[in-house]
C-alpha cells in the first residue's frame, strides 16, 4: 500500500479531529498515564491536605549508591514524613507486603511487577540518609490510580487516590517538632537534584544500566559491588538474584527483571 493511500484520508478529516487525534495516542502511552497519576495525587492533596501542616515536594530525585531514585510525592508534616508511590493500573491486582512480586490480571493476561512497598522502602533509605531521621519517622503510602481492583487484601497504607488521603490523615501523633519539619523540607528541597528533562534522563539510563543483566551495579544500602547468585534451596531453586558481596554484614538483594 502506498503511504500517500493512507495520507490523503487522514488529511480529508476536520482540522479539529486532528489533535483529538494525536490527543488519543499521547493519552495511551506509559508516559501519560504516569504523569496523569501523579497529577491525581497531587489535585487529592492539594484539595484534602492542609498546606501550612503538610508541606508538599513532589518528582523528588535523589542521589543513591546505585544512581538514582525518584521518589513521586513526599508530605513532611509533625505527624511525620508521608513518602508516596503512584502506581497507574488497571485491571486486578495481587500482592500481598512480604512478596517480592505483585501481579496485575488485565483480562486474560497476568503482568509481574516489583512489590511497590519494598520500592518505596529504597526511597525512604534514601530519605533517612538525606535528612538523618530514623525509618521510623517515615511512611510509605502507595496510591493506585487508573481503575485497577485490589483482589487480596491490602495493608492500610496501600490505597486507591482517594483512600491515601484517610491513611495520612490517620496519624495523629506528633512525633516531629516545627522546628524538624522546617529542617527536613529544606534537607529534601536543597539535597535533590534539580528538576529537569536533564534529570529524568539520568535516571531513566541509571534504571536500564541496573536492569541490564551483566552491568555491574552497587548496593544501594551500603556501596558494595552486588553479585548474581543462585537460589539453592525452595520454591525458587536454581533461579537468580542479586546479592550484597558484603554478606552477611549487609543482606540487602534484588530481584534479576
Amino acid at each position: 500500500m502506498h503511504l500517500t493511500s493512507i495520507l490523503i484520508p487522514i488529511f480529508d478529516l476536520p482540522w479539529w479531529l486532528l489533535p483529538l487525534l494525536i490527543a488519543a495516542v499521547i493519552a495511551k502511552t506509559p508516559w501519560f498515564k504516569g504523569l496523569f497519576g501523579e497529577l491525581l495525587v497531587r489535585l487529592w492533596a492539594k484539595f484534602l491536605l492542609d498546606p501550612k501542616e503538610y508541606r508538599a515536594i513532589h518528582n523528588v530525585t535523589l542521589q543513591t549508591p546505585d544512581g538514582t531514585t525518584q521518589i513521586d510525592h513526599v508530605f513532611v508534616s509533625r505527624f511525620g514524613v508521608f513518602v508516596v508511590e503512584t502506581k497507574n493500573y488497571s485491571g486486578w491486582i495481587f500482592g500481598n507486603e512480604n512478596q517480592a512480586m505483585w501481579t496485575q490480571k488485565l483480562f486474560k493476561t497476568n503482568n509481574k511487577f516489583q512489590n511497590p512497598l519494598r520500592q518505596n522502602f529504597k526511597h525512604i533509605k534514601a530519605l533517612e540518609s538525606l535528612t538523618c531521621l530514623p525509618l521510623e519517622k517515615f511512611h510509605s503510602v502507595i496510591v493506585f490510580v487508573g481503575g485497577s481492583e485490589f483482589k487480596t487484601k491490602m495493608p492500610q497504607n496501600v490505597a486507591y487516590t482517594g483512600g491515601y488521603i484517610s491513611y495520612i490523615k490517620s496519624k495523629t501523633n506528633h512525633i516531629l517538632s516545627s522546628f524538624e519539619v522546617d529542617a527536613v523540607y529544606s534537607a529534601i528541597s536543597t539535597g535533590r537534584l534539580a528538576p529537569s528533562l536533564a534529570t529524568n534522563r539520568e535516571h531513566v539510563a541509571n534504571v536500564q544500566h541496573r536492569l541490564a543483566l551483566g552491568a555491574p551495579r552497587s548496593c544501594p544500602k551500603c556501596g558494595a559491588a552486588m553479585v548474581l547468585r543462585t537460589v539453592k534451596s525452595g520454591d525458587r531453586v536454581g533461579s537468580k538474584f542479586w546479592g550484597c558481596s558484603a554478606f552477611p554484614n549487609c543482606r540487602t538483594t534484588q530481584n534479576v527483571t
